[in-house]
């Protein structure tokens, strides 16, 4: 753009114009996101009273631009002179805070929820809070629901009449006839509830959330939930029973699931706002009512929470609650007609076994883990493998190896490669309780199989097993019992096979050592190195980058660098580019 010596002072003011202006929306884009440079080049005063109008002025653009705008906002206190004049950002963020677009005002609202915590209690009531009042008196819903996020950083810094009309404006939000300006309002009165005072919070606040959760429009009932937990977390004991617990109560019977399930998936916080002694007389039997629920959404969120919510029992009655009221709904869903159900459960019934002790998961817990372990749902298999180590710290490896282990067995050799995947990844563990006499005798041939499974997957993993068992056995058990039969495979017919030789050789190296390496692994891989398949060819000079650092220095010059350097006159090209990676090592 031309310009002349009198308008240099207007220059950035000018380029952002048109660029504003400008058809590409990405130019316009780039050029909100050099807000902070131009406001920079203007100074101080000139952004206060030319950039800061101008963009107030200017908020007509696509979505992307004002969500762009609505961030740098944000982040402009120091660019207008500190503290004492934030309060200038304010018409552009109240603008922004309108806008049809749901995610632009959320982010004018986080930045204006940013800015209010640098207005000092004069500015929040001369600036702020006129603001608050305008979007809550607007008349498009756009502009009222912006306004419910901006009462709670506002409240607690402001005098106590300010307080007071805070609190009416706040009121006539959960009331509005619009069910989204409710839906706003229900989903910032716990927030609000945490700065209010106790007494007010019982006056006021209370009775907003009990009609909350009456609301004729589901989506507004199940935010109040979220409220429940805010309010119920403030209030004293004898408080809690007389003004949330009605309330709470009809939530967990309420006529749509989705209500019904936010207290489930949130039942362990309700839990815990509650208190042990309502827990013990309200919440055990909804807990029931939830694991029972005629909707598979609800029983699921609900048996996600079982193992937290027993462990947050009163010690005293951890026992009896679970024998008594829980573990028939237990048994139940261990069979449930829904696998997102059954699954749930998998994922937590492990987790009773510490509480409920050795006796009563032998005798009550394992037919059910033995059951699930069966399921033909894959999912709930490996969510029971998964969880296997609480088992074994409950009741022993004796118990273990007689009723889990054949179960475990046939799962390894499942036609679900995820589930044989999960019995590797846990057989480390399961090998080290065990002991290296059980696992020779039940599962090193186990362990050896996977090494040529179809399945790429399972051949690493398998793999990467063979070191941790080494790591846990010693190398005198690698020696006698893992390297023959990898070396073995090195001669495989199968080239897939052969590759996994040189996988296995690449993880044992570090386990094994300088020695075992240099003298039964290096040979391996060094033989292997004129194999008629190319792909087998590039993995011996991989592998031997891995090893090389294992290796004394004797053996990398005498005996790898030699082969590296045939490698790099193969004919094939990827075989060429490894071995030259590898060369690099020297």
């Amino acid at each position: 753009m031309a310009r002349d010596s009198a308008d240099d002072s207007l220059y950035p003011i000018a380029v952002l114009i048109d660029e504003l202006r400008n058809e590409d929306v990405q130019l316009r884009l780039n050029s909100i996101k050099k807000l902070s440079t131009i406001a920079l080049a203007l100074g101080v005063e000139r952004t206060k009273s030319e950039l800061i109008p101008f963009l107030t002025d200017t908020i007509y653009d696509e979505d992307e631009v004002l969500l762009a705008l609505a961030e740098q906002l944000g982040n402009f206190t120091p660019l207008v002179g500190g503290k004492e004049h934030v309060h200038c950002l304010l018409p552009p963020l109240e603008s922004l805070a309108t806008v049809e677009e749901t995610i632009v005002r959320d982010k004018a609202v986080e930045s204006l929820r940013t800015i209010a915590e640098e207005h000092s209690p004069q500015d929040l009531e001369d600036h702020f809070v006129p603001m608050v009042k305008r979007l809550t008196g607007g008349d498009w819903f756009t502009s009222r629901t912006s306004a419910c996020g901006l009462y709670a950083c506002c409240y607690a810094r402001v005098s106590a009449p300010v307080k007071a009309e805070l609190r009416a404006l706040f009121r006539n939000l959960c009331q509005d006839d619009t069910p989204m300006v409710r839906r706003a309002a229900s989903s910032k009165l716990g927030e609000f509830a945490k700065v209010v005072e106790v007494d007010n919070l019982k006056t006021d606040l209370v009775p907003l959330f009990v009609n909350l959760a009456q609301d004729e429009q589901d989506s507004v009932r199940l935010l109040a939930v979220e409220a429940c937990i805010s309010i119920a977390g403030i209030l004293q004991h004898e408080d809690k029973e007389q003004l949330v617990m009605p309330t709470l109560r009809q939530c967990v019977e309420d006529k749509s699931w989705r209500v019904r399930f936010m207290v489930a998936d949130r039942f362990t916080d309700l839990q815990t706002a509650v208190g042990k002694e309502i827990t013990k007389t309200d919440l055990v039997p909804s807990f029931q009512n939830l694991l029972k629920d005629c909707e598979a959404e609800v029983r699921a969120a609900a048996a996600h929470k079982m193992k937290d919510f027993c462990l947050a029992l009163d010690k005293s009655i951890q026992e009896e609650v679970i024998m008594t009221h829980l573990l028939p709904c237990v048994k139940e869903l261990v069979t449930d007609a829904n696998q997102h159900v059954k699954s749930a459960m998998a994922s937590v019934i492990m987790g009773l076994s510490p509480i409920l002790g050795k006796n009563n998961t032998i005798e009550h817990l394992l037919p059910l883990f033995l059951s699930q372990l069966k399921d033909e749902c894959p999912e709930v298999r490996l969510n029971i493998i998964s969880n296997l180590d609480c088992v074994n710290e409950v009741i022993g490896i004796q118990q273990l190896s007689q009723s889990l282990l054949p179960a475990i067995v046939e799962l390894a050799e499942d036609s679900k490669w995820r589930v044989r995947l999960a019995i590797i990844e846990y057989m480390p563990l399961l090998a080290g309780q065990l002991g290296v006499e059980f696992f020779n005798e039940k599962l090193n041939s186990l362990c050896m199989s996977w090494l040529i499974d179809q399945v790429y997957a399972i051949r690493e993993a398998a793999a990467n097993n063979l070191k941790k068992l080494v790591e846990k056995f010693g190398t005198e058990w690698a020696q006698q019992t893992v390297i023959p039969k990898v070396i073995a495979m090195s001669k495989d017919q199968n080239y897939l096979h052969r590759m996994t030789c040189l996988f296995c050789i690449d993880v044992l190296g570090e386990a094994c050592g300088a020695d075992i390496t240099e003298r039964l692994l290096l040979p391996t891989v060094l033989g292997m190195a004129t194999d008629s398949v190319a792909n087998v060819r590039f993995n011996v000079a991989k592998t031997l980058q891995h090893i090389i650092a294992v290796l004394p220095s004797s053996a990398q010059q005498a005996q790898v660098k030699p082969c590296l350097d045939k490698l790099n006159n193969d004919s094939d090209f990827d075989v060429r580019y490894y071995a030259s990676e590898a060369a690099m090592a020297f």
